[in-house]
């Protein structure tokens, strides 16, 4: 927690307690279905909260308006959905997942968080209705593979978590004309937290 306190000083105690709680949440949860590695559960406010809050960090201004709903494309055990849904408990997110065994996590941590505003699905991307506003992920696969997935979902944008060669891959789906790169903007998330972690990471965000 002392890693998300000290770039979010001003959450509300009941944000606090449901980010508190959910370390304690995922380490009971991951010694029955693996979704974190062990080294990861070490840093876990670190690689998974506070990374998954770099997109509130780069964008709050576009997504604070209550309202707006979210689709978080192969959320696994609930990443970056469950962050953003304590963090903006006015706005909706729909968590999908292929795998069911990682949204039984997902589903379960949301539900013990009285989290009234996260809806848990076993589907792809592709199989749901949209439009949302927007569509979320964190380092699902290639952009060349999820632009597809997500066509039609979203009406406002999509915001991406990403390491490696970012601009290589947006390259490649601007060559293939499945992407417009005028509308694309990269942040480094070291901008906005100052750890040697977060060095390599970037929030990409693709307008409609």
């Amino acid at each position: 927690m002392e890693e998300l306190l000290k770039y979010f000083p001003g959450l509300d105690d009941c944000r606090r307690e449901r980010f508190a709680a959910l370390q304690s949440l995922y380490a009971d949860w991951n010694s029955k279905i693996n979704v974190i590695s062990r080294k990861d559960m070490e840093c876990f406010y670190l690689h998974h909260v506070l990374h998954s809050l770099a997109i509130s960090a780069a964008f709050d201004s576009s997504l604070a308006p209550a309202g707006q709903t979210f689709l978080d494309v192969g959320t696994g055990g609930g990443f970056p959905g469950i962050p953003l849904a304590i963090f903006y408990p006015g706005n909706k997110f729909t968590l999908c997942d292929s795998i069911g065994k990682k949204i039984k996590v997902a589903s379960a941590v949301a539900e013990a968080l009285n989290l009234e505003n996260v809806t848990c699905v076993n589907a792809r991307a592709e199989s749901l209705e949209g439009p949302f506003d927007w569509v979320v992920s964190r380092a699902v696969t290639s952009m060349e593979r999820f632009l597809p997935w997500v066509r039609g979902k979203y009406s406002k944008g999509i915001i991406c978590l990403k390491g490696g060669d970012v601009e290589h891959e947006l390259d490649v789906c601007s060559a293939r004309r499945i992407l417009d790169p005028k509308k694309v903007m990269i942040s480094d998330i070291s901008l906005f937290f100052k750890e040697d972690w977060f060095e390599t990471k970037k929030v990409v965000v693709i307008a409609k």
